[in-house]
């Protein structure tokens, strides 16, 4: 009878063979100087990037206005539509900056019979 030598052969190679020595003798990974301030520098930018993503999730669209319609007459501006609206206090530049964008306006410019949206005194 003739003997028959069996190998035994692992995904990567012979087992027991130089390559599984190499990995039993590798030190564990360290990091330089240069590689730590890489790791701070990128954790530092996914937390910005993380609290600039939850404002923007956390504001949301404001409270629902009740609003009523107007119709523009000859002579009316918003700026004068804006101090019937405003608050006592209220800075009128404010009050007619929402309104523009309340009613989608480009510009202070109003037409005669043009509809607009005013907000409702809350009493």
């Amino acid at each position: 009878m003739e003997a028959m030598a069996i190998s035994t052969v692992g995904p990567l190679g012979p087992t027991g063979g130089a390559a599984a020595r190499g990995r039993a003798g590798e030190r564990p990974l360290r990091l330089t100087r240069r590689g730590r301030a890489v790791l701070v520098l990128l954790a530092a930018v996914v937390l910005l990037l993380a609290a600039r993503v939850g404002v923007a999730v956390a504001s949301g669209p404001g409270e629902p206005l009740e609003v009523r319609v107007h119709v523009v007459s000859s002579g009316e501006t918003l700026w004068e539509l804006a101090r019937g609206v405003a608050e006592p206090g209220e800075d009128l530049r404010d009050v007619v900056s929402g309104l523009a964008e309340l009613n989608g306006l480009s510009s202070s410019g109003l037409q005669v019979g043009q509809r607009l949206l005013l907000p409702v005194d809350a009493e």
